[in-house]
């Protein structure tokens, strides 16, 4: 049995398009993240902090990936709702339980579309005291970007298409496939 079994109803939905990045790509990539930020932040212990709800696939992944004690707190923001193009409004709808100031943080995130939630994101926890702020980002989608923010580690550069699987989604869906595709299907 391939392991691919259990998501092949899914794989046949008419709203899931093409594989971007299939799961042993996705599950390397991470590895190697995790061994650059190991080397990068040696002799420290880097606090991460993953964007819910696309982020916690990734950021878990990464996590067991990281050979130094890491510290893991979570927010989560909006600027999307339930369509396929960001708002441009971003807002905090969870924020920080840990206090930045002193720490070496980096953000984990899912995808980086225009860039505005992570400028807004950089502004407001580097406003919080952090020693250091650097991101890292499992997926940027090419050609959107209305800010310049400089990522620190990037997994992997896809087209500007809208995307679920491995914790990305579309109306909460999709986020358990193990890994990266189009969504083809209409906004709700």
């Amino acid at each position: 049995m391939s392991s691919d079994a259990p998501f092949q109803h899914l794989i046949e939905s008419p709203e899931l398009g093409e594989v971007v990045v299939g799961e042993a790509e996705l599950q390397g990539r991470v590895r190697e993240l995790g061994a650059e930020i190991t080397r990068d932040y040696a002799g420290r212990a880097p606090l991460l902090i993953g964007v819910l709800k696309g982020a916690m696939t990734f950021m878990t992944d990464l996590a067991r990936s990281i050979a130094l004690p890491v510290e893991i707190d979570f927010m989560a923001v909006s600027s999307y709702g339930n369509a396929t193009r960001t708002s441009g409004v971003v807002r905090i709808v969870k924020d920080l339980d840990i206090d930045l100031t002193g720490r070496d943080v980096l953000i984990v995130e899912d995808i980086v579309d225009s860039g505005l939630t992570l400028s807004y994101l950089r502004r407001t926890l580097a406003a919080r005291g952090a020693k250091s702020l650097e991101v890292c980002a499992l997926l940027v989608r090419e050609g959107l970007q209305k800010t310049d923010d400089e990522l620190r580690y990037v997994g992997f550069r896809i087209p500007p298409k809208f995307v679920v699987g491995y914790g990305l989604d579309f109306a909460e869906r999709y986020r358990n496939l193990p890994y990266v595709c189009t969504f083809e299907g209409e906004a709700d």
